[in-house]
């Protein structure tokens, strides 16, 4: 059993569990940010995050062909995230270990 009481099918893409490992991760992460950049940068990669793990599900429910596009868009969004993780830790306002940890997801 997983965590809130739902089992995982076995045809789910390996994906989505990193996927939110990585999401929970980012929160804690996030919720430290000085208060503006709070509800600036941190906004903009929460809603990438959730846009991101949106297209992976979609991913996951249509045919072979059309995930490459979905996949790409997603990619699109891990770029986008790792630039505003590296604002973030130019900044100062995350540390190496969480920047390098963040990056690594």
């Amino acid at each position: 059993m997983e965590k809130y009481g739902t089992e995982r099918k076995s045809n789910n893409l390996i994906i989505i569990p990193k996927t939110e490992k990585y999401i929970e991760y980012m929160l804690t992460i996030l919720l430290k940010l000085p208060r503006i950049e709070k509800y600036s940068i941190g906004t903009e990669i929460k809603t990438s995050m959730y846009e991101m793990l949106k297209y992976i599900l979609l991913a996951s429910k249509v045919n072979i062909n059309k995930r490459l596009e979905i996949y790409n868009i997603v990619d699109a969004q891990i770029y986008y995230q790792r630039i505003c993780i590296r604002i973030m830790y130019e900044n100062k306002w995350i540390d190496v270990k969480n920047t390098s940890i963040a990056m690594n997801y």
